[in-house]
């Protein structure tokens, strides 16, 4: 039974899509420890970075399916989910929680001090991304601090600092979720209107929420080229960089105001392959210079 729960939660938390933010953090942990320490990090360090990446994804995720749950149960796109399905029971969830906060503080005390007093931070952010469409449509931005703290957070494990470098590589994965996240959010437009709901495409419209998508995804490319630029990377960074605006540019031309039939293609196709893409040609630029 305790499998078969467990098996529930994974599937209601997409535990799958920790690739979307594995990666960058990689990223983050690697190209860190490259530019400021000029060594490559511990395995002990990518150990550790993992495991708090997954222990704060799995908390966010069930925090967020929580919270939720009464709005899930009105919306036809999400009523099936574990909660209003009756597949999970509420306490369930919040102990699977708090095992996966645990897990976190723990990844962080075996990292350094920075990393702990950044943890509450942390936590703040990611209890907080749940309640903000309640209140702002800027809630796809704080999504995008939440992902962003994971590449930062691989930076600070790794060198022990917070430095320019490292908060150029959380801006750009900042703005690069919360350009997937607004489209993310079309699906839903009529339903959060309805519901008085925030969100960037009940407020403006589909057409413009679009807009700013791929305005903030302009955004996640300038961040990307600077940080080529000030890390003094090589050409193979940028040409991951380049290959990463072109899945960018394909991406914005499966969604359209007037069909968003290839949503979920855009959202979870195109941003694995990039994240992927992103910290493979890190790797390589590393590995060869």
């Amino acid at each position: 039974m305790g499998l078969r729960k467990l098996k529930v939660i994974l599937e209601m938390i997409k535990f799958e899509h920790s690739l979307f933010a594995l990666p960058f953090a990689f990223m983050g942990a690697v190209l860190g420890s490259i530019v400021v320490e000029n060594a490559w990090p511990t395995w002990s360090e990518i150990f550790w970075v993992t495991v708090a990446m997954v222990g704060a994804r799995s908390a966010a995720m069930s925090l967020n399916r929580v919270i939720d749950r009464v709005i899930d149960a009105r919306n036809p796109r999400t009523v099936t989910r574990a909660i209003p399905a009756g597949l999970i029971s509420i306490m369930e969830v919040i102990l699977f929680i708090v095992v996966s906060f645990a897990v976190l503080f723990i990844a962080a005390y075996q990292l350094n001090d920075l990393a702990v007093k950044l943890l509450p931070l942390a936590v703040f952010v990611l209890v907080l991304y749940s309640y903000t469409k309640r209140f702002t449509w800027l809630c796809h931005f704080v999504l995008g601090v939440a992902i962003g703290f994971g590449p930062l957070g691989g930076w600070v494990a790794t060198t022990g600092q917070v430095d320019g470098i490292g908060l150029l590589l959380f801006a750009s994965v900042m703005f690069w979720t919360a350009g997937f996240d607004i489209i993310y959010a079309c699906q839903d437009a009529d339903f959060d209107r309805k519901e008085g709901l925030y969100s960037m495409p009940s407020r403006f419209g589909i057409a413009n929420a679009l807009l700013i998508a791929r305005v903030c995804h302009v955004l996640t490319f300038v961040g990307l080229m600077s940080l080529y630029v000030v890390a003094d990377l090589s050409i193979w960074f940028l040409v991951g960089v380049l290959i990463s605006g072109a899945i960018l540019i394909y991406e914005h031309t499966l969604v359209k105001p007037t069909d968003l039939s290839k949503l979920d293609m855009a959202f979870f196709n195109m941003n694995g392959i990039l994240s992927v893409v992103m910290f493979t040609f890190t790797m390589i630029d590393l590995v060869i210079a």
